[in-house]
């Protein structure tokens, strides 16, 4: 592999607390090379220390069609495994980095789109995303995660069928079947997504971190081990000093309680 980060292709801001990470080919619609996901490791192995959330977004019409077709040749069998373990690295620096990060998606979410989707911790979808899995009628087979990380999103068969018919989903049953959290209207995913992304930021690290880091674990460990994983995660977040803060200011009536709009 001789590709190296393509950093054009992504714009970091700090909006507070919360780092905006933009892909930038809009002329491709943000189809995934190489070198934008070798930068896409690269930003998130090195966010802004100050950032205790992030947004991810795309420029243009569109969140990211997928991969660039255009750099698609023919590899032998070692060099697409190592070319698929590529975006494997690259997604988990954003799956299980330091921050939990928002993906605002609009227009097509596809194929490596959808990948890269899959590896955000909420998504929020506004009324012009649509989601598809073309690969099957490509002749190809995903190769950024998605065969791990769609499945526990949406379930095998439905993922299964969506690759074996080239299905369509909308953003309203993306919704529906749990590829997004959040549906909003055309034009409002960024701003619904900075919302969320600011809500997390005000959370202790330290649970923040569980969340993203133990949670996913202990889901998929057998119920013994997980409860007892649960109590040590349990016990090391309570014992923060922030932790103690907020509670102390709970019981105090310092803090917001919990209420039906919130």
């Amino acid at each position: 592999m001789n590709a190296t980060p393509d950093l054009q292709a992504v714009d970091v801001t700090l909006d507070g607390a919360v780092a905006i990470v933009r892909l930038r080919r809009p002329a491709k619609r943000n189809a995934l090379s190489d070198g934008l996901i070798l930068a896409l490791r690269q930003t998130f192995e090195t966010l802004p220390e100050a950032a205790r959330a992030a947004v991810i977004c795309g420029e243009g019409e569109h969140f990211c069609a997928g991969l660039d077709l255009s750099e698609l040749r023919e590899r032998d069998a070692g060099e697409g495994v190592m070319h698929s373990r590529l975006w494997h690295t690259a997604l988990e620096a954003i799956e299980k980095g330091r921050v939990p990060v928002v993906a605002a998606l609009h227009g097509a979410v596809v194929g490596g789109g959808l990948e890269l989707a899959s590896a955000c911790h909420v998504r929020v979808a506004d009324d012009s995303a649509y989601f598809a899995l073309p690969e099957g009628s490509r002749g190809i087979f995903v190769g950024g995660s998605g065969s791990v990380r769609i499945p526990k999103l949406i379930g095998v068969p439905r993922m299964m069928e969506m690759m074996l018919t080239g299905r369509v989903y909308d953003a309203e049953a993306g919704e529906r079947i749990g590829l997004a959290q959040y549906r909003v209207p055309a034009g409002q995913a960024l701003p619904k997504a900075l919302e969320l992304a600011r809500r997390i930021a005000e959370n202790a690290p330290l649970t923040n971190f569980a969340l993203m880091h133990a949670l996913p674990r202990i889901a998929e460990q057998a119920s013994d081990h997980g409860l007892f994983t649960e109590a040590l995660i349990s016990a090391i977040a309570q014992a923060a000093p922030e932790a103690k803060a907020r509670l102390r200011a709970f019981l105090e009536g310092k803090a917001a309680k919990v209420r039906k709009d919130a």
